[in-house]
């Protein structure tokens, strides 16, 4: 820590969390002095009254004023109690905003330390997803697969890329990868635990309906090979030769929603995870 004249205060940050908001509230009040402040020192991640005690004796030895933003009772109360000691003036960032939000809200808050960031967590982890999906759509890389929680594989149509999309949401990395009786498939699915691999089959009378409604959508005749009933049932005898050969769970999504299919997916998903550890 850096040296700092008398008339320069240090600002300590503490916090159950990270600090990040009582630092950055220190650093705005401190740009408004000229002379400006010491150092602002944030001890983040404070369980016990223990370390309470210490830091505060810490900040005795300078001229310091000390900001925190501490949820459990028990801490604050510490803190204000030890500060008092030494009359070292304190600034509670967070519980005025609580208590005004409990008079109009009604509601107690939870009083859990780390709530905003493991919200953002959650966030950033959905974002991650949702790149990984486009990313690795329709086969598009087969390096994704491996790195995939899970892959999905099915026939042109089955709804492999709106799965993929709303597992995203759920924070699950998803890659899905079409098989077509002429293109081997990826050797890299193969490779992957079988609760990692889904397959995705339908009855052949409903493909035959969608891939029909597809072509005339784009434009194109409703007759092309495409939508015929002959290379439908080739291409999901192909489709479920190699879902055997994966000895992955297969799920038949025939007038099911995309929900009722990512319910099944995630299910296999987990128990999987489970068992693997």
């Amino acid at each position: 820590m850096t040296t700092t004249s008398n008339t320069h205060p240090v600002i300590y940050i503490i916090s159950d969390s990270i600090g990040e908001t009582g630092e950055l509230v220190a650093r705005a009040a401190a740009s408004q002095f000229n002379s400006g402040v010491g150092d602002i020192h944030r001890v983040p991640f404070v369980h016990d009254v223990e370390e309470i005690v210490e830091i505060v004796q810490e900040a005795s030895t300078r001229p310091s004023v000390i900001a925190y933003t501490l949820v459990v009772p028990e801490l604050r109360e510490a803190l204000e109690r030890e500060s008092c000691k030494y009359n070292i003036p304190t600034v509670d960032i967070l519980t005025p905003m609580l208590d005004a939000l409990t008079r109009v809200g009604g509601q107690r808050p939870k009083l859990e330390p780390g709530l905003v960031r493991r919200i953002d967590e959650d966030y950033f982890r959905k974002v991650e997803a949702v790149e990984f999906a486009v990313k690795y759509d329709d086969g598009k890389d087969p390096r994704g697969i491996l790195r995939a929680d899970v892959v999905v594989i099915g026939v042109s149509r089955t709804s492999k890329t709106p799965l993929c999309m709303y597992l995203a949401h759920k924070a699950i990395k998803a890659a899905n990868v079409p098989l077509v009786p002429e293109v081997a498939p990826p050797e890299e699915i193969f490779k992957l635990p079988p609760h990692r691999v889904i397959g995705l089959t339908i009855q052949p009378q409903q493909l035959n309906e969608i891939r029909r409604e597809r072509l005339k959508a784009l434009g194109l005749a409703s007759k092309a090979n495409y939508a015929s009933m002959e290379r439908i049932l080739q291409e999901l005898e192909y489709a479920e030769e190699i879902m055997r050969r994966v000895k992955c769970s297969v799920i038949d999504v025939t007038n099911k929603a995309v929900e009722e299919t990512a319910s099944r997916v995630l299910e296999i998903y987990y128990r999987g995870e489970r068992h693997v550890k």
